[in-house]
């Protein structure tokens, strides 16, 4: 009977190729089967004690961290001492009352802003604003136009009517017979009046 195969070296690298694959395939499978057999059992019992026997490593002060176990068999030692704590506290009984504290009366207030406190608090004046250095001469209006006046500054003189700026910093609020309400636009004060001058 003829495999099929004419060169000697491709029937040994085919043969050998199929025994790896068969081994690879044994070990990958057969450990599934072995997994609930008595020797795993013993194994996973051995490891168990392992972890139990570790010693718990150390904080800073001497404090020891538990380590936890996963054993679940009770202790039966850890609970018997457990059992046998005894509360051991202070001496002082929790249930009788204590005799009164005496609290000693101050000698002084004990707030040491008492006098502030009995003074009277009112808000800050509003800043004074510097007096408008203009004058205000006369009228430029005719009939029929919005009212104009005249002001002057030193040896400048200004025609405004209500709603204009004056040398670029004064406004001209309103015009009355009288006065001329003018604000400020640097020091935002207050508007204030500046009278008809005469002459």
């Amino acid at each position: 009977m003829q495999l099929g195969f004419d060169n000697k070296k491709k029937a040994t690298w085919a043969i050998i190729l199929g025994v790896l694959a068969l081994l690879l395939c044994s070990y990958m499978f057969i450990p599934m089967f072995m997994g609930s057999s008595p020797e795993a059992a013993s194994s996973a019992q051995a490891a168990a004690p392992v972890a139990s026997t570790k010693t718990p490593a150390r904080l800073g002060k001497g404090k020891k961290v538990r380590v936890e176990n996963l054993d679940p068999t009770l202790k039966l030692d850890l609970l018997a001492s457990s059992e046998e704590t005894l509360y051991e506290g202070s001496g002082r009984n929790i249930f009788v009352s204590q005799p009164d504290v005496v609290i000693p009366t101050p000698l002084a207030p004990g707030s040491p802003d008492s006098k502030k406190e009995d003074e009277a608090w009112h808000p800050p004046a509003p800043p004074v604003s510097p007096p408008i250095p203009l004058k205000f001469f006369g009228f430029a209006s005719r009939p029929g136009e919005a009212k104009k006046v005249f002001l002057s500054l030193n040896d400048d003189v200004f025609v405004a009517g209500e709603g204009e700026i004056v040398n670029r910093r004064y406004k001209v609020i309103r015009i009355s017979a009288n006065s001329v309400e003018i604000q400020d636009l640097v020091s935002s004060g207050p508007p204030q009046n500046i009278p008809l001058t005469q002459g």
